[in-house]
């Protein structure tokens, strides 16, 4: 195996190193936390759904803990597996993840966490977050040179 370094007499810039850990996964964190904020405010001050539990209620009309806490971690593990996967496998395991979501979504309601609106359809949930974490995975593997 053969190692090249930097010569230190050229003009060219070395290659900056590619963030590793955690750290490879703060930006998709960071965007899926935004997004997921203005998603939330937008559905709610459209009247499309509401958070009757929530913290904070006095002062935001969303579930502030889930857009700025869960969904960032949560983006973590599955970015990881994502990242394992190949091919066709990816767009197979984002529409078990949006399923599985649309039902969370389901029991949250039967807990009181989470009310729609009467034209509300659970296959709004499953397509958004089909786009949601489609949109996200893109932007991870770009922001790390991986597509």
């Amino acid at each position: 195996m053969h190692t090249v370094k930097h010569l230190k007499g050229s003009s060219s810039q070395p290659l900056p190193k590619r963030p590793s850990g955690i750290k490879a996964y703060i930006p998709a964190m960071l965007l899926a936390s935004l997004l997921g904020t203005y998603l939330d405010l937008y559905f709610t001050g459209k009247g499309m759904y509401s958070f009757p539990i929530r913290p904070f209620s006095g002062i935001f009309t969303i579930n502030i803990l889930f857009t700025l806490a869960v969904l960032p971690i949560f983006m973590i593990p599955l970015l990881k597996i994502m990242e394992s996967l190949k091919g066709r496998f990816r767009g197979i395991f984002v529409l078990a993840i949006s399923i599985a979501m649309a039902a969370a979504e389901k029991i949250a309601e039967s807990l009181g966490m989470f009310v729609h609106a009467e034209n509300w359809h659970h296959l709004y949930t499953f397509t958004g977050y089909c786009l949601f974490i489609g949109l996200i995975a893109v932007f991870h593997g770009w922001m790390n040179g991986n597509r």
